[in-house]
């Protein structure tokens, strides 16, 4: 007879041939497995606590909810997002530098191509998140609007400001979406294409 796995000090056991987790990045993944099994309707913190090894008092130290884990660190990816609009030059055309950093946005390391393409899948794809992710697309189109703003010397809520947060969400969107269909193609090369077509209709601005 094996002995029975250790306790961790919350109680917990981890799961079969897993060791505990303990970072968010590892969490995540843990999360991302059970999903991409078990749905992610079906997966409960519960069940992403027990098979990471920890309990869900930890779980919650990490991720808020079940909903922010699909959506990683994207508070943190979004304050990075500003410094990289603050260090676009002055005279830059407006919509070139939401291209810039927009891809550079999305930029992720070739090992983390798959876990990305398994985070907008669920982004996109799963009803249960939607109303989720429309909170986190206002973040990210708040800081798009406030570099148009800074940019153009007039307040956030002003429409040019919240029409090129929009427009250059919508085009986004659309290249994630097209970058699922087709898995070959590269997600920078396309965003970069949609918003510089996008860019054409701001070229006044």
């Amino acid at each position: 007879m094996s002995e029975a796995a250790p306790k961790h000090p919350s109680g917990a056991t981890p799961g079969p041939g897993r060791r505990r987790s303990t970072s968010p990045h590892e969490l995540e993944q843990v999360a991302f497995d059970l999903f991409a099994g078990d749905g992610f309707e079906h997966t409960t913190v519960d069940r992403i606590a027990q098979a990471a090894g920890i309990g869900r008092r930890t779980f919650f130290r990490y991720f808020d909810s079940k909903n922010d884990v699909v959506w990683g660190r994207f508070t943190e990816q979004l304050d990075l997002m500003r410094q990289r609009f603050s260090a676009r030059p002055a005279d830059e055309p407006l919509m070139d530098s939401v291209r810039a950093v927009v891809v550079e946005f999305n930029r992720v390391d070739a090992a983390e191509t798959e876990r990305h393409r398994r985070r907008l899948e669920l982004i996109l794809r799963v009803p249960a998140l939607q109303a989720h992710s429309t909170l986190r697309y206002a973040e990210w189109r708040a800081v798009v609007a406030e570099f148009a703003a800074q940019r153009l010397g007039i307040a956030e809520s002003a429409l040019i400001p919240q029409t090129v947060a929009y427009a250059a969400l919508g085009a986004a969107l659309a290249a994630y979406e097209r970058w699922l269909q087709e898995p070959g193609i590269d997600l920078c090369s396309v965003l970069d294409d949609a918003l510089r077509h996008l860019a054409e209709g701001f070229s006044a601005v």
